[in-house]
This record gives structure tokens, sequence and C-alpha cells, in this order.
């Protein structure tokens, strides 16, 4: 039996503005071929299909049509379970339409843990594969609040409700075992941040749990599990060091931080009971690059990466001294005429609030200043030529003045 490992999809994600749907229509359609070439019988999907819990038409379009074009493969079962971007109603709602295409979905906690394991079958109706499918758990699904807790209580509560019901799952997988008096594999699924788990600053991860970022340990999961196959994390790797307990990672970079990164999806062969794992790459479907340094280094580079005649999205962080009240403006201007388009602009001249109020020697809030005053502080840290302040300060006084204006209007204080 050929098992797929798949996770994040997070159709309907946009980066910076820009829409996706293109690279996940790419995605899909090689992971069909993925499928075919390696005879997959079974596709794991653990968890953040959509983006968000609202998904666009076109995302959800996506979707089902993918799940119907699978059935022209060897797969014969497709196992999703929902994540913490994922709405558990929505995934839900087809359920019992798609069961009937050998699509099971638990997009949320179930009554009972049993209803979390599925038996799967070849087409003559021998069981092949007991599959645990733990969605995305929140704190209400596995602990009950108690007066007077303290934040490190509640986390404890927390992680002994995760653990718990991953044992609770575990035992009736192999309850169902025993049942069937079969030596079937049993493989487990689950969306959550596992201790030692990789991400990057802005590929997009929400915090699971309110106030903290609560992280369950390898031995989580129960032994009976012959794999188990996550989903939350974007980068692919494996948990605790264990070669069978991995996170398969989104299929798109969802930040420009992960670009570079190899993105993959992980082939599970069971000949008898034990897993062989391949991982098999994915090809970037649409490429990223960050750029650095001053303008004439950030000129430099793009003027590189134009050279290639494929489309680039690029992030500038720019590092000069020189203050440039034109910045974008100028490094839009450097990717003219080309396939080289910037969605991101950073600079390291970024003066705050507590920095002026450090300078004046005073620990007050910006809105202790009289704003022309800040303004000027903020032209002064960044180093603006004397040829721009004029204009930027009268800029400034016609903006300050038509929100003022407003306000007032409206009763409210500026």
């Amino acid at each position: 039996m050929n098992i797929l490992h798949t996770s994040d999809w997070h159709l309907g994600h946009s980066l910076y503005g820009r829409r996706r749907d293109d690279e996940f229509e790419s995605f899909l359609k090689t992971l069909l071929e993925i499928i075919r070439q390696n005879q997959v019988d079974v596709l794991l999907i653990a968890g953040d299909v959509f983006d968000s819990s609202t998904p666009s038409l076109t995302a959800q379009r996506m979707y089902y049509h993918f799940l119907a074009d699978v059935r022209s493969t060897s797969c014969r079962h497709v196992v999703v379970i929902g994540g913490n971007h994922d709405s558990p109603s929505l995934l839900n709602a087809p359920r019992e339409l798609l069961m009937a295409l050998n699509v099971y979905v638990i997009g949320q906690v179930t009554e009972n843990p049993e209803d979390e394991v599925l038996v799967l079958c070849d087409d003559a109706g021998k069981p092949q594969l007991i599959v645990g499918a733990v969605p995305y758990l929140r704190d209400q699904d596995v602990r009950i609040p108690q007066q007077g807790e303290t934040p490190d209580q509640k986390t404890q509560a927390l992680l002994e409700g995760i653990r718990e019901h991953y044992a609770r799952v575990g035992r009736a997988a192999e309850e169902r075992r025993r049942q069937l008096n079969a030596e079937v594999p049993i493989v487990g699924m689950g969306h959550l941040f596992a201790q030692g788990g990789r991400t990057l600053g802005d590929d997009g991860i929400r915090e699971l749990y309110v106030g903290n970022l609560v992280s369950v340990g390898a031995d989580a999961f129960p032994a009976c599990f012959a794999y188990t196959a996550l989903g939350h994390l974007h980068l692919p790797q494996m948990v605790g060091g264990r070669e069978t307990i991995r996170y398969s990672g989104s299929p798109l970079a969802m930040g420009f931080n992960e670009a570079g990164h190899q993105k993959a999806v992980y082939l599970i062969e069971f000949s008898g009971s034990q897993p062989r794992l391949s991982e098999i790459a994915l090809p970037a479907f649409q490429r990223l690059k960050q750029v650095s340094g001053n303008l004439r280094e950030i000129r430099h580079e793009i003027e590189s990466l134009k050279t290639s005649g494929e489309s680039v999205w690029v992030e500038v962080k720019y590092t000069g001294q020189e203050y440039h009240p034109d910045l974008r403006a100028r490094v839009e201007e450097f990717c003219a005429n080309s396939r080289v388009e910037v969605l991101r602009i950073l600079s390291d001249l970024s003066p705050t609030g507590a920095d002026f109020a450090a300078e004046v020697g005073e620990m007050r809030t910006v809105h202790d200043f009289e704003p022309e005053t800040f303004f000027a502080y903020l032209l002064d840290s960044q180093k603006v030529a004397a040829e721009h302040r004029e204009e930027l300060q009268r800029t400034f006084r016609e903006a300050l003045y038509a929100v003022q204006s407003t306000t007032h209007a409206e009763g409210k204080n500026p």
C-alpha cells in the first residue's frame, strides 16, 4: 500500500495582495501526476486545506474539482482533517456526499474518539489500513476551565488533554484492529505544534492557543502509529528525530522567508507493518527572492534577476543610510520592462515614538507631542534631504488638517 502525506495547502492564500490561484492550480495538477506515477492508494491531507475559514468560491472550486479528479487515478481513499485555519462546519458540510467517493473528512473533534478511527479497505473489501485521524484540537475540545487557574496550570491541562485524546484514539485504533483480526498498519494524523519544530518569520503560522504556543513532545503520539502524518508547520521535517513522525510542510512558500527552501510531500510504502519513506520534491510554482542592500546593491541584484526572463516576486530590504522618500518608485523603476515584481519593501530607517521620547529625555508616548513636532523629528531621524523637507511638511499639514476637520465634524477627539 502506498500512502501520500500532504498538508497545509492553504488554498486561497495571497502574498502581500497578490493572488496565487495559478500556483495552486499548478500544485494540484502536479499532485495528481505524483499520485499517478507512484500508484498512490491513500492520500492524507493533514489540515489547513484552506487559508481562511471563509475561503473564496475559487478556492473551494479547486478543492472539490481536485477530489473529483482523484477518482481517475489509482487513489482509492482520501482522508482530510481540519486545521486551525479551516472552518470545521465548511469542511464537514459535504462529508456524507464525499464519503460515497471514499473521501473521509474529520473537520473537528468528535464526541467519541472511536469516530476518528477509519478502516480503509481494498476493492474486495479487505481491510488494508487503519487511520487515526485527529483534527486540530481547540482548547474547549480537551480542557474544562477551572476557576482560579494560573496560566501555567491552563497550559499543563491543555497539554494533558491533547495527550489523552491521542491516547484514546490510539487505544480505539488498536481495539479496531483486534476486532478485525488482521495485522494491518495504523497511521496517525494530527494538526498541531510539536516540540522542536522549525518555523520561519513570515510563514503565516498562527498561534494555536490564545496566549501561548502549546507544543507536544513526540511521545504524545501512540506507539501503535506506524507513521504519524502531521500538519501545521510549513517546512518538511521530522519530530524529535523520529523518521516516522513528520510534517510534510506546505506545498507553496507562505512567505519570503521560505524562499529557497525545498518543498516536498512524503510517500509512505507499507510492505507488511513497516513503513518505507521517500521524500518527493515539489517544484517552485512561483519564484520568490529576498533582495537587500543600499540602492546600488539592490539595483544590481534586480538587474541579475531580470536576465533570466522568468517571473520573480521580490521582497526588498533597504539597508542604506540615506533616506529616500521615493524609495518604492525608484525600486519599481529598476524592475521596469521585466517580469520582476516587487511585492514588499522594508527599511531599517524606522524611528518610533519611543526613540523620540528617549531623545528628549522623557518617558512619554507619541501622543504627548504635537504632531508637527514629532513629524519634524521623523524627518531628522530619517535624514531627509533639505530639498524634500518643505514639500513633505506641507503635505503633512494638509493631511493633519483634513483628519482634524473630519474628527471635529463627527464630534470625536482628534
